[in-house]
């Protein structure tokens, strides 16, 4: 590594989670000139699992940002640089070459990629790269001019004139077409990424940047473009939706969401079944544990007691705790359990889970409960915090809705719907009195869970519920 790579670092964007592939910088906590340290934050970037903090490896002057904030870049690729020696710059200037030796540095190589492409100043306007000015080595001359004799004392070498300042090297033209136009589009990777996944060929689009680079603009009335002429039938409709519509880039946590629902939805064969219950009996054990000094603080709700019976339930049938491995054609049984909560927040729906949830008791249960919310709300859940679920509960009657059919969580066999939670006319005791009743709702693989375990289970959830002193008894 030569002095220069030594003093320029680049910092990489890094895997946060498990097998990502890419992650978009939402905010730059640092700007060029800034000096960092090692382990500073410089920016929060979102990955299709969470909102994450990152820290640089080493301390210096930031260089350069290489991204700008809401720029989707691909793990691995450098998004900062900096300079770990910013003393270096300030060194005396090289002493003047010898008489005789070539003062022309030779011209820079051909990009061999589109990503070396993709760095150089003229298209990017990312500066030069710290190995542009490292030099060739000098080959050494020829045999036959090294043993030629010194100029004549009596007939002088005429003296060469003062050199001319020498003028500002101008940038490479870009290779032109026959239409005049650059050979091969000029855009910045961000740009080139917005073109692909917008579907536009980057040789179809007028560029309106200095020196013909195509601007994110550019793309986005390319793109819309071709999808006025596709919508040309229709053009007076769509002439009068203008200005009361809106569209919204999918990325991120929602991207995530769909594709993991899609592939779930139509991997998994899903049954779905209900039952309605009397939890009178388990929301007046709400009120009484809110005032149990040991859950002092903690988060004591109905969610809780329905984990609570759920954990119960697996416990009296292990089988239903199980993952399907399509790739060995195994079921995996598993004897822990690792409870997710399905969390609404700003980015999208997310289901971070409590790590082995059924070693932990009541009081334990509800500080995890509390802490896997709240971190949720604020976007802070880490994508450690998502992997290795389980089994899932989601709680649709925060919502006020009585049931529903919930996706089951890829790599999960089962997810239980809580809904809302009502005063209603039951029969009760050989009278109709006014009980509160909820809706139950469980969602399963059928490859491997059949009909039976799936209702022994979602029975004994809701037995728990309709009478919560078999928590002690069942547990």
């Amino acid at each position: 590594m030569t002095a220069v790579e030594q003093r320029f670092r680049e910092f990489k964007m890094p895997d946060v989670g498990e097998g990502l592939t890419e992650a978009e910088i939402l905010k730059w906590f640092v700007a060029p000139g800034d000096t960092v340290t090692d382990g500073q934050v410089v920016c929060e970037v979102e990955t299709a699992k969470a909102a994450v903090e990152l820290p640089i490896p080493f301390d210096g002057v930031v260089h350069e940002l290489r991204f700008d904030e809401g720029t989707t870049v691909d793990v691995g690729t450098p998004i900062i640089s900096v300079d770990t020696d910013p003393g270096a710059g300030e060194a005396a200037p090289q002493a003047a070459p010898a008489a005789g030796e070539a003062v022309a540095e030779a011209p820079a190589a051909a990009p061999e990629s589109e990503e070396e492409e993709g760095r150089q100043a003229n298209l990017v306007g990312y500066g030069a790269a710290p190995a542009s000015t490292k030099r060739r080595p000098r080959k050494p001359l020829p045999s036959a001019q090294r043993s030629a004799p010194a100029p004549s004392a009596a007939a002088p070498a005429p003296q060469a004139p003062a050199p001319a300042p020498a003028p500002a090297r101008p940038e490479a033209a870009p290779e032109l077409n026959g239409s005049g136009r650059p050979a091969r589009p000029l855009a910045k990777p961000p740009v080139r990424k917005l073109a692909k996944d917008l579907g536009i060929d980057l040789e179809t689009v007028t560029p309106s940047g200095a020196d013909g680079i195509i601007t994110r603009e550019d793309v986005h009335a390319a793109a819309e473009a071709v999808q006025a002429a596709r919508e040309t039938p229709v053009a007076a409709p769509a002439t009068a939706a203008q200005g009361r519509e809106r569209r919204v880039p999918v990325k991120g946590v929602r991207k995530a969401t769909a594709q993991a629902m899609v592939n779930s939805a139509f991997t998994a064969p899903h049954v779905t079944e209900f039952v309605t219950v009397d939890v009178t009996r388990t929301m007046k054990l709400v009120s009484e544990l809110k005032q149990d000094p040991e859950l002092a603080g903690l988060r004591v709700n109905p969610l809780l007691l329905v984990a609570k019976a759920l954990l119960v339930a697996i416990r009296r049938n292990p089988d239903i705790n199980a993952t399907w491995d399509e790739g060995n054609q195994e079921i995996v049984y598993k004897d822990y359990v690792n409870l997710g909560i399905a969390a609404a927040t700003p980015r999208g729906l997310i289901v971070p889970n409590i790590k082995d949830a059924d070693a932990k008791t009541l009081p334990e249960l509800a500080s995890a409960l509390g802490e896997l919310v709240g971190t949720a709300r604020e976007g802070r859940t880490s994508p450690a915090e998502m992997s290795g679920g389980t089994i899932t509960i989601t709680n649709v009657g925060v919502f006020g809705i009585d049931a529903g059919t919930p996706i089951i969580n890829p790599g999960e066999s089962a997810i239980l719907a809580f809904g809302a939670v009502k005063l209603q006319p039951w029969v009760h005791k050989g009278e109709v009195k006014p009980r509160q009743v909820t809706t139950l709702a469980l969602s399963f693989d059928h490859r491997l869970v059949d009909g039976e375990l799936g209702s022994k289970v979602l029975a004994d959830v809701a037995a728990v519920l309709e009478r919560p002193k078999r928590l002690i008894t069942w547990a």
